[in-house]
């Protein structure tokens, strides 16, 4: 009896432990994610991308973690390759503003090469255009499909968590306007 009792509370024990590493992870997390906040948002209006898209990808490529590096030499929170990261003009894949800007000016030229074709997108982002181009579609590697798939879920719930974004611009006769379409606030109301 007094074995059972030990043995229940050792067990409690851990349990609790488990229980507070698992929190204190999920916290950290979103602590990350709400950091690196106001750098996504900026690029996204900058560069009109939907931040939930930028930060789905984020989640999915590095967890947040700006200091990844996978083991095909893509490095940063964005995970870019060293070659694109040269191309879009990141100095430091460290840095986490240089590396959301380069990531997110590249995936706006994926979505003008693509159009809107979300799985062509992410398919070029994780294995490259030439390959998309390759196979004329997305790729029957199943890492790129698995990275479809889990992108387009988080991106799924991004979306519907995310609060509307009210962005402030000037028409054309100067009169301050507001729109939630962030194509009209920098074209200054004129339809894209």
């Amino acid at each position: 009896m007094k074995k059972t009792r030990h043995g229940l509370w050792l067990l409690a024990f851990i349990f609790g432990l488990l229980f507070i590493f698992t929190m204190s992870e999920a916290k950290a997390g979103t602590s990350l994610k709400m950091k690196y906040d106001p750098i996504i948002r900026k690029m996204a209006g900058l560069y009109a991308v939907d931040p939930a898209l930028i930060h789905s990808i984020i989640s999915t490529e590095s967890d947040y973690n700006r200091f990844a590096v996978s083991s095909k030499g893509a490095q940063g929170l964005m995970q870019l390759m060293p070659e694109t990261a040269k191309d879009y003009g990141v100095a430091d894949v460290f840095n986490a503003a240089d590396n959301i800007k380069g990531g997110v000016r590249f995936l706006k030229d994926l979505q003008a090469t693509f159009g809107n074709q979300m799985d062509l997108i992410l398919a070029a982002y994780n294995s490259g255009q030439k390959t998309v181009k390759k196979y004329d579609g997305v790729p029957p590697y199943p890492e790129t499909k698995n990275y479809i798939s889990r992108v387009k879920s988080l991106y799924s719930r991004e979306s519907r968590t995310k609060k509307t974004q009210i962005y402030e611009y000037r028409d054309s006769h100067g009169r301050l306007r507001q729109t939630n379409d962030i194509r009209l606030a920098l074209t200054g109301g004129q339809q894209p």
